[in-house]
């Protein structure tokens, strides 16, 4: 075997293993489960607390409405006449479904050249990243946890001018999300799992 084709190998094997299978947990209404059945979510969450201050339960309730912890999530095709695909919905993709400008942003502003959407740990760091600077230019709390979707669907700007106001679905959904948080804290805390 040649060393070009084990070298070939190799690399085939790492980005085979490096985006996820896409697959969630099986419990999503539990929290304890969701991270005992993956400690790599532990880290992650921990890691975006410590750096952003943006709460666990909070970042959880966030990814379940983004893409019910499915890595590899995108939004859905559009039509046209019904039939032919003209496109996805948007450019949102992976675990936060961060769009392409503003993960662009996120890279710029955190130096994180290799981050990745798919990557749990990256798109905990991208979600604490946006929910610190909402904070910071909008006065919403990180652990106000409703508002924060509000703001992170609408984007910074949209919320600002009221935007979601008009969308009664979208408030209905962002209380959804304060709910789960709610709900996803209070497991948390009976949780035995090492790390929380």
């Amino acid at each position: 075997m040649s060393r070009l084709f084990r070298a070939l190998a190799l690399v085939l094997l790492a980005a085979s293993c490096g985006g996820g299978s896409g697959t969630a947990p099986r419990q999503l209404d539990n929290a304890c489960s969701i991270v005992k059945e993956r400690p790599e979510y532990v880290r992650a969450f921990k890691a975006a607390e410590r750096r952003w201050g943006v709460p666990v339960h909070v970042q959880m309730a966030t990814i379940y409405q983004e893409s019910k912890f499915i890595s590899n999530a995108r939004t859905p095709f559009r039509y046209a006449a019904g039939v032919i695909p003209i496109g996805r919905q948007s450019s949102a993709y992976g675990y936060s479904q961060a769009l392409d400008g503003t993960w662009k942003e996120y890279v710029q502003d955190t130096g994180s050249r290799t981050a990745r959407r798919d990557r749990i740990r990256d798109a905990t760091d991208f979600m604490g990243w946006y929910m610190a600077e909402t904070q910071e230019r909008l006065g919403i709390p990180v652990s106000d946890t409703r508002n924060q979707y509000l703001a992170y669907h609408e984007g910074r700007s949209g919320f600002a001018r009221d935007s979601y106001r008009n969308k009664a679905w979208l408030v209905r959904v962002a209380g959804e999300v304060d709910a789960r948080s709610n709900m996803y804290a209070a497991q948390l805390q009976r949780c035995r799992v090492r790390g929380l």
